[in-house]
């Protein structure tokens, strides 16, 4: 009777453990930064993102140093290919594997995103946002680059000490921080306008 019982309570408790196991974990505003910190694992999500699926490794590496080096695929050289392709195979891909990001297969050179990458995708944007409005207003002088620039590197700096442990912020804080870039962002992208009618009644 008793390796019956035994049995049975054990057949009824093993399936709980086995759903949590396979449930996600919830990545922290810290382990986010962390993973962002970096351009290259920003590329790469980035690449992720837009292609859906999963992809070569390769496909990934000539992506981000396309990016890196301002150019296209079919313009980089052999060098600037490798120079990106070795710390992606070495620790980049490994490193969102461990997170929980990708699923990443070396030995095949396949990248697969998981449900964790979507987590990412508001973060990307807000960073390519921010990239769109400054080449929109880079014809506006330097003043208006320099004053969004130096908001940009303000909140970065922020971040990035709170991640290294240098700051505690609480992440409620660091969601403030994220919502004022976004309206510091909109401020600088109605400077010109205001810059103009300054210079306008200067002149009168």
């Amino acid at each position: 009777m008793t390796p019956k019982i035994d049995r049975s309570a054990h057949s009824s408790d093993e399936p709980a453990p086995e759903a949590a196991s396979e449930e996600m974990p919830t990545l922290s505003s810290d382990e986010i930064f962390h993973i962002l910190q970096t351009n290259r694992r920003r590329d790469t999500i980035r690449y992720l993102l837009e292609e859906d699926g999963p992809v070569k490794m390769r496909d990934v590496a000539e992506y981000v140093a396309a990016r890196e080096n301002e150019t296209t695929v079919a313009k980089l050289s052999s060098t600037e290919r490798q120079r990106v392709y070795i710390p992606l195979y070495q620790s980049h891909l490994p490193k969102l594997d461990e997170e929980g990001v990708i699923e990443y297969n070396q030995p095949r050179g396949i990248v697969r995103p998981t449900e964790q990458l979507d987590t990412f995708e508001p973060y990307i944007k807000a960073t390519e946002d921010g990239a769109s409005s400054l080449e929109s207003q880079a014809s506006s002088g330097p003043t208006v680059k320099e004053y969004y620039a130096t908001a940009v590197a303000a909140s970065a700096s922020l971040l990035l000490a709170s991640v290294a442990g240098v700051l505690t912020i609480p992440g409620l804080v660091l969601g403030a921080i994220i919502t004022a870039l976004f309206a510091l962002i909109t401020l600088v992208t109605n400077l010109p306008q205001f810059v103009e009618s300054a210079n306008s009644l200067s002149l009168q």
